[in-house]
């Protein structure tokens, strides 16, 4: 069965996230300590102890993610070396996860690059000037309508997460948001979801953020992809460093394409998932582009056997 390895972005994230893959398994202790030694901070305390609101905190919730989703991943690879993915991908942050997991990009690169990141992103739009909303049940090219509606000269909504079909993340100026989304509502769409976030991801505000992780990228290493990586820009496989580096940056302003994402992995005869780090919600989401997929993940003992003994075939 063709694989491909996904991994989940903001939002994920949990206190207590990867504790049990460190407890049994020193892969996974081994890569929070060099995260932690990385940073020049216990990354790890924020995440197994909290509190909750420090842990959401973009600059910490991006590289603790990364952290445990390349745990996850390093446990199940030890274990089944011979699996090897046709594809990778990742939702927003993931996407950093996914160029570890490709060997494109050292560990102690992508968890700096990302705490980087969250930084930029968290300076770019002052608190309260910006807003994230879900709309659920309304096609894209509508949602797009609504939004070039309920922008002005001075404030912008735009589509920034397609996630899978009826399920669209607008982000924008907060009072554009809020404006799109009661246009919505009148619209058709079946509802309308407030996100709590630091600020107004994946679109067009997010420039100036852009433009400075840019120098960051650009003193990177990063090498060929062993695995093709799905951008979330595009939904085109990418293998070359250059190619990457471009995904990465134009990501930080431009729409998640999660469903195109998925499609695109389909395309390379893909049969199946397996999401590494907290939660299901990616495996939630590709089961709504296609239900014939199997899915699985791996964050915990009880998952991570599962999905050992599915893929051993």
């Amino acid at each position: 069965m063709k694989l491909a390895y996904v991994f989940p972005g903001q939002g994920a994230q949990y206190v207590g996230m990867g504790r049990e893959l460190m407890d049994r398994y020193p892969v996974a202790r081994d890569t929070v300590a060099a995260a932690d030694e990385a940073l020049g901070f216990s990354l790890s305390k924020l995440f197994l102890e909290g509190p909750e609101e420090d842990l959401r905190l973009t600059y910490h919730t991006q590289p603790a993610l990364l952290t445990v989703s390349v745990a996850a991943w390093r446990v199940f690879q030890s274990l089944q070396p011979a699996c090897q993915p046709a594809a990778v991908a990742g939702h927003s942050l993931g996407e950093y996860t996914a160029l570890v997991a490709a060997g494109a990009m050292s560990f102690e690169d992508a968890v700096r690059l990302v705490h980087h990141r969250g930084k930029l992103m968290d300076e770019a739009v002052p608190a309260g000037q910006g807003a994230m909303s879900a709309v659920l049940g309304m096609a894209a090219d509508a949602l797009e309508q609504v939004c070039a509606e309920a922008s002005t000269d001075g404030e912008v909504v735009e589509l920034a997460n397609l996630n899978c079909p009826g399920q669209i993340v607008i982000s924008g100026s907060a009072k554009a948001v809020e404006r799109a989304g009661q246009l919505a509502k009148e619209r058709g769409a079946r509802r309308v979801m407030p996100l709590v976030v630091s600020g107004p991801f994946h679109c067009s505000l997010m420039r100036p953020a852009a433009g400075q992780l840019s120098a960051a990228l650009a003193a990177a290493t990063l090498q060929s992809a062993a695995a093709p990586v799905v951008a979330n820009v595009d939904a085109v496989p990418r293998t070359q460093p250059d190619d990457l580096r471009a995904a990465l940056e134009q990501q930080l302003y431009s729409p998640v394409r999660w469903e195109a994402d998925v499609r695109a992995m389909l395309d390379l005869g893909v049969e199946g998932f397996v999401e590494f780090g907290p939660g299901t919600v990616l495996s939630g989401l590709i089961k709504k582009v296609d239900r014939s997929v199997v899915t699985y993940h791996v964050e915990d003992e009880s998952s991570l056997q599962e999905a050992l003994q599915a893929t051993a075939h």
